[in-house]
């Protein structure tokens, strides 16, 4: 199983980016995607995650800016992220809690990690 990552890059305050991550390989089902980020020096945060059945979960610092969607179909998670503040550049991280199609138990897969610089 692998997830693919990409959109990141460098923005003014005030402006969007969206964040795309696909997840390919043996997947039998996805429960629920979502994206984490780790600015310099902190901990790794949940930015935002959603189910299955597309029920989302936000956390409060980015609650009416920024908008996750999916792509049941194509194993794609989306990140919009409009309003960006410079307190949001951070790496950004794609997690999928899935069972693959090996028999394995459903576990947590990660991506490599995508930068998103805002600059002020």
């Amino acid at each position: 199983v692998q997830l693919q990552a990409s959109g990141g890059g460098l923005v003014q305050a005030g402006g969007s980016l969206r964040l795309s991550c696909a997840a390919s390989g043996g997947i039998y089902s996805i429960h629920r995607m979502g994206w984490y980020r780790q600015a310099p020096g902190k901990q790794r945060e949940l930015v935002a995650r959603i189910t299955s059945g597309s029920a989302t979960y936000y956390a409060d610092s980015v609650k009416g800016r920024f908008t996750i969607s999916r792509d049941g179909p194509k194993n794609t998670v989306y990140l919009q992220m409009d309003i960006l503040k410079p307190e949001d550049t951070a790496v950004y991280y794609c997690n999928a809690a899935l069972t693959p199609t090996t028999g394995w138990a459903p576990a947590h897969y990660w991506g490599q990690g995508t930068l998103v610089t805002v600059s002020s």
